[in-house]
């Protein structure tokens, strides 16, 4: 499960991560476009209904997959490749990585999905999204060694749909808060809940109204038109 923002730091500031181009939780950029993100799946029953909405609306995502989960359904990881979207690596088993966690035990969890992915789709992810958005300095230097670019969110864009908050309230949280170059952060798998693709039934319709063009987080990257720093 996703912490408060306010635990997701460990060591640096943001500030000294995203000057550096370490970690990316937005995308500083004059064009229309905004990056749909959707962690801990696949599921068999909700990732699909989820493609079906972005088919509907020309909408690529980037799906960042729980190795294990791959294993299990390597037939939706394969459609969403096909089907132009970006697969990225959210590790095998979702530990939360904390400064005391070696570094070894996260070189593993990246690698074993990393090879996962590759076996599947025969390409290799490029990002890379640590559970729980916790991140420290082991974390970001094990995912470049692993030849990673690790990507969070935009905070304003944290959906929470994990936690199951309502309907709207995951829909108020994107459409009311929607700015140029977002990540939002979603979840296409969440126990026993439906909330995140009755949701989606609503956004996307808004957001393509009000002329956003859904891309891939890699896509995303292309549209940046200078590096700034974040304060909140």
């Amino acid at each position: 499960m996703k912490q408060p923002v306010s635990q997701y730091q460990e060591s640096k500031d943001r500030s000294y991560y995203e000057a550096r181009g370490e970690i990316i939780w937005e995308v500083p950029t004059e064009q229309k476009v905004i990056a749909l993100t959707f962690d801990d799946g696949p599921n068999p029953q909700t990732t699909g209904e989820i493609l079906d909405l972005l088919n509907q609306y020309g909408a690529k995502a980037t799906f960042f997959v729980v190795g294990y989960r791959a294993e299990m359904y390597p037939e939706i990881i394969l459609r969403e490749a096909k089907e132009g979207h970006e697969l990225a690596n959210h590790t095998y088993s979702h530990p939360y990585f904390k400064k005391t966690t070696p570094p070894s035990v996260i070189e593993a969890e990246i690698k074993r999905t990393d090879e996962i992915l590759r076996k599947i789709t025969g390409d290799r992810p490029a990002l890379f999204r640590p559970p729980g958005g916790f991140y420290n300095e082991s974390l970001v230097s094990e995912s470049k060694k692993s030849g990673y670019l690790t990507v969070l969110w935009s905070w304003h864009q944290d959906t929470n749909d994990w936690k199951s908050p309502g309907v709207k309230r995951i829909v108020n949280k994107v459409v009311n808060n929607a700015q140029n170059g977002d990540i939002v952060l979603f979840h296409d798998h969440v126990n026993g809940s439906r909330q995140t693709v009755e949701a989606l039934k609503e956004i996307l319709p808004i957001l393509h109204e009000r002329g956003f063009r859904f891309v891939t987080v890699s896509e995303l990257l292309t549209f940046q038109h200078s590096r700034s720093v974040h304060n909140e």
